[in-house]
Parts: C-alpha cells; sequence; structure tokens
C-alpha cells in the first residue's frame, strides 16, 4: 500500500497542473484550438519523471525496473482519469459549446458527441501515460553495459 501512495500523490498534482494549464489556455481562448494539447504530453512526462525519481531515491538498492514503470504508470493513470473527469464537467456544464468551438478547427466529416470527445480526451491519456512512463524508464533503468 506505502508504494501506491507516492505515485497517486503526483498523479493529483499532475491533474491539477492539466486542469490549471487547460483553464489558464480557457482565460486567453485558446483552449478550443487541439495544437496547445501537445503540452499535456509534456506536463504528463514530467509528473511521471518526477515520480519515478523520487520512487527511485525512497526504493534505493531494492528499485526495480517494473516497480518503476508501475510507478510511472498509476501516476499517469491518476492525472488521466481525474482530468478527463475535470474535461467532461467542463464541456457539459461550464462550456457546452466547446464541442462546436472546437470542431471549427477541425472538421472530421461526421457529427462529434460529448462522450466521443471525452472518450478521446481519456484514450489521448493513457497513450501519453504509457508511451511516457516506457520513455522515462529508459533513464532510470539499471545499465547493462560495462565501462
Amino acid at each position: 500500500m506505502k508504494n501506491v501512495i507516492l505515485p497517486v500523490r503526483f498523479g493529483l498534482i499532475t491533474s491539477a497542473v492539466l486542469i490549471a494549464y487547460f483553464l489558464i489556455l480557457a482565460l486567453i481562448d485558446k483552449h478550443t484550438n487541439p495544437v496547445f494539447s501537445f503540452l499535456n504530453a509534456v506536463i504528463t512526462a514530467f509528473g511521471i519523471f518526477e515520480t519515478v525519481r523520487y520512487f527511485k531515491l525512497e526504493q534505493g538498492d531494492k528499485f526495480t525496473y517494473s516497480n518503476g514503470f508501475v510507478a510511472g504508470l498509476i501516476t499517469g493513470f491518476v492525472a488521466t482519469v481525474v482530468f478527463t473527469f475535470f474535461f467532461l464537467l467542463y464541456i457539459t456544464e461550464i462550456n457546452s459549446d466547446f464541442v462546436s468551438q472546437v470542431l471549427s478547427f477541425i472538421d472530421f466529416g461526421a457529427p462529434v458527441s460529448v462522450g466521443v470527445m471525452t472518450f478521446v480526451v481519456g484514450i489521448m491519456g493513457v497513450a501519453t501515460t504509457v508511451i511516457s512512463a516506457f520513455t522515462v524508464m529508459q533513464y532510470f533503468k539499471k545499465s547493462w553495459n560495462i565501462s
């Protein structure tokens, strides 16, 4: 149980940063442009990096690749779930015109519902989490190189 507390805490912090970034974009009316969502991947990767870094310091010699990878996944999944629920709340309760505003930038050729857009945000978060966890663990894994 103790191994889960750190990743959950960092996941909540990462989601707070993602939400703050989204709201800052909303203040300057750039939140409907999908290009700005690429920074979400950087924020998530940094949150995973910091989680694994602290986790490695906490574990010491007991740190393994799989434990670090799982800590990164938990962080990313928590951040993704919290941000996705916030996003759903935002596009249904706060700004109900959000979907049509986003579709003014990108025309999918078919109607897009709130559920589809929320699902896409969640899938993008999960994909970013898995890729970032694998990438971060390349930095923290024990090297087999003999030098």
